[in-house]
């Protein structure tokens, strides 16, 4: 899906990429895979956001990822009713810049660490405006998007690595809530997130204290 002018007809400002599956994908290489399993469209219980680019660098700063966003939830939903879910597969690229930048990288090796310091990361880390330090996490919440899920060895690629240590997230977009999550984003600068991640979030406090 995407945004056109009409002066640009062939290049778009804004596209984002969807795919429909049975359940929420914890690895990259799920919905991307080109012999994975396909399924009928009426079959879909969610709807995968798992790239959002900008096209047009003088546009740069204009965020019409918001707009794109509702705008595909509204189109899926008319024509496919039964999708509940509504979820990123996120990169996190500042992860592994965090952890060097607070003695944490070596500790990120063990895998039980990870988690929980990628979740503490996306909740607790913040740019200097108080916002979160994540460039990915502040557009989804900004939209009205929680932090639902984080995944271990979910983009292993060269590049995943090196910016994340393989670790992806899923922002949750829930009709029902995305106004409250907004105002709360944008009010008091509140990270929303699962009962899942905020523990995991919590075990690594735990073991910084």
């Amino acid at each position: 899906f995407a945004f056109f002018h009409p002066s640009m007809e062939d290049e778009p400002l804004i596209f984002v990429e969807v795919a429909l599956t049975s359940e929420i994908p914890g690895q990259i290489n799920e919905v991307l895979e080109t012999d994975r399993s396909m399924i009928d469209a009426t079959d879909a219980s969610c709807a995968i956001f798992y790239s959002i680019s900008n096209c047009q660098k003088g546009l740069a700063g204009i965020s019409f990822g918001n707009s794109l966003i509702k705008t595909v939830v509204e189109y899926l939903l008319r024509d496919l009713p039964q999708i509940k879910y509504f979820v990123t597969l996120s990169p996190i690229p500042g992860l592994v810049k965090w952890l060097r930048e607070n003695n944490k990288f070596e500790q990120a090796a063990d895998a039980q660490a990870l988690l929980p310091l990628a979740a503490h990361y996306l909740l607790e880390a913040k740019h200097r405006t108080g916002q979160p330090l994540d460039p990915v996490a502040r557009f989804h919440l900004n939209n009205g998007a929680f932090v639902e899920a984080v995944h271990a060895d979910a983009d292993i690629s060269a590049n995943g690595m090196a910016q994340s240590c393989g670790v992806m997230v899923n922002y949750r977009y829930d009709l029902n809530k995305i106004s409250t999550n907004h105002e709360a984003y944008a009010n008091q600068q509140s990270v929303v997130a699962s009962k899942a991640v905020r523990a995991l979030a919590d075990q690594a406090q735990t073991a910084d204290a």
